[in-house]
């Protein structure tokens, strides 16, 4: 075994005996004893250049002491390996932090001193000890401050200010709560306290209402954004499925009576169920299908590229949703949405019988829409219909404006994926519904101008009964005194 000689930090063999612990670990697997006199203590570079080790002419070589000497040249070896292999590491100061993190620690694993048995008092007690310590390890949470919901959360808060800011009245937030709170409710868990339920419907109302970024809402919260984003579509998809049902369904047969009733004493026509309306939410230029989203009058008017999607409505006399779809690209015209939706189904299977939905021009006549005349030189006959056409439309049409005045989200291009825009559009419907229903008065500062293009539908005419019924309509409003002044 060929052992180089080299310079060893110890002053005598003898010292490296005593302080290697590593001798000790093979001393226990073969134990050798080892006369004083074999030790060499004159000098303090000890030669390993010789396979053997020569010893005086009056002492005879023995086979224990060649075996010892050979594990103590293989262990000087390892050693002096060892340390070299440390200076090289620490030439380099580019190496990163963790690996020399790894490095101290494998070398002071080797020279830690051997673990004592499994089993001993010590050792037990240490790792119960270990175990009490990683029972109470704590998740690390960033300290975010909630002083503003706090605030606008406190009873004493004033009632104005409350709905100016989400929309509604205390009350009314109260039982949305309610309402939502089997649904919403988190369990607590040993890391964190869950989110109270009136702060995760309030996060989801204040961003429709206000439509501002997630970054603000989060600080006004006191929550994460991704946290943000997570609750309005886990409350808007609790609204879809919980409140939907109750605050906005096609009415029944006496609640149609009552819807015409309400018609009938605004403009003087007769079985109109509902009013119908089509408009459009901008959005972020989508990933696939962008022609298809693309709204041309839409960048005439902003002067830049602008996409969108279409919401169709029909409400009753009080403005409140009774139908929508939602969802259906931006490039598409009214009547093409009216012929994707569920209503136009209904209406295909005979289901809307004695019922007019009232449209604009963008909409054809057909046995149950009810739209006014679209070509010039017209009567007086026909100009009394087309005004109180006009009157029952703009029910749809102020119902619109209040659901964008409402929920400014609308009116901007939000942040939501398309995918899960429709669950978004749908919850600000039945919000819609449920401030209508309950007399939640809008603030006149948020009015403004909608704006929805009206294109002439290419086939203004699709069923014959349907232009014979509109013309005894307009003959009965003009000759019966209940087409007004206007038109004359």
């Amino acid at each position: 075994m060929e052992i180089s000689s080299f310079s060893s930090p110890y002053s005598s063999a003898e010292d490296y005996l005593i302080s290697s612990n590593l001798f000790g670990f093979f001393q226990e697997l073969d134990p050798i004893i080892i006369p004083s006199s074999e030790i060499v203590t004159t000098s303090s570079q000890i030669d390993f250049s010789n396979k053997r080790k020569m010893v005086g002419d009056n002492e005879p070589s023995t086979s224990s002491s060649s075996s010892f000497q050979d594990i103590l040249g293989t262990l000087l070896t390892f050693e002096h390996n060892q340390n070299q292999e440390e200076e090289n590491f620490m030439v380099f100061p580019t190496i990163s932090s963790p690996m020399r993190e790894m490095k101290e620690e494998s070398v002071s694993t080797f020279h830690e001193p051997k673990r004592a048995r499994r089993g001993s008092p010590e050792v037990d007690g240490t790792e119960a000890a270990a175990a009490g310590t990683s029972s109470q390890r704590r998740l690390w949470v960033k300290s975010r401050s909630n002083a503003w919901w706090e605030q606008y959360n406190s009873p004493d808060f004033p009632e104005e200010e409350f709905k100016n800011a989400f929309r509604m009245s205390k009350a009314t937030f109260d039982m949305i709560c309610e309402e939502l709170e089997s649904v919403v409710t988190k369990k607590d868990t040993m890391l964190r306290l869950a989110i109270p339920v009136r702060q995760r419907v309030a996060v989801c109302i204040w961003r429709l209402a206000t439509g501002e970024p997630l970054r603000e809402v989060s600080k006004r919260f006191g929550l994460g954004i991704s946290t943000c984003h997570k609750l309005v579509l886990e409350v808007c998809s609790a609204i879809r499925n919980v409140l939907m049902p109750k605050f906005l369904q096609w009415p029944n047969e006496e609640k149609m009576k009552e819807i015409k009733r309400g018609f009938e004493m605004m403009s003087g026509i007769p079985d109109v169920g509902g009013s119908i309306y089509t408009t459009h939410v901008p959005i972020i230029a989508p990933k696939a299908c962008v022609a298809s989203y693309f709204n041309k009058r839409l960048t005439e008017k902003n002067q830049k590229t602008s996409y969108s999607i279409t919401v169709q409505g029909i409400v009753d006399a009080r403005g409140a949703f009774t139908d929508i779809c939602v969802g259906w690209p931006g490039s598409m015209t009214d009547d093409k949405v009216l012929e994707q939706s569920a209503l136009y189904q209904r209406a295909s299977r005979g289901l809307l019988k004695d019922v007019w939905i009232v449209g604009n021009s963008g909409y054809p006549l057909m046995d149950w829409v009810l739209v006014p005349y679209t070509k010039s030189n017209l009567t007086w006959t026909q100009h009394a219909l087309n005004e109180k056409v006009g009157v029952v439309h703009s029910v749809a049409k102020e119902a619109f404006m209040r659901l964008k005045a409402r929920w400014r989200c609308l009116q901007k291009r939000t942040e939501v994926k398309l995918q899960d825009l429709p669950v978004v559009l749908g919850a600000c419907c039945v919000l819609h519904n449920i401030c209508e229903m309950r007399g939640e008065e809008m603030s006149p500062e948020l009015r403004f101008e909608l704006f929805d293009d009206e294109v002439v539908a290419e086939n203004t005419v699709r069923s014959m009964n349907a232009l014979q019924a509109r013309d005894r309509i307009a003959h009965k409003l003009l000759h019966h005194n209940l087409a007004g002044t206007n038109s004359l």
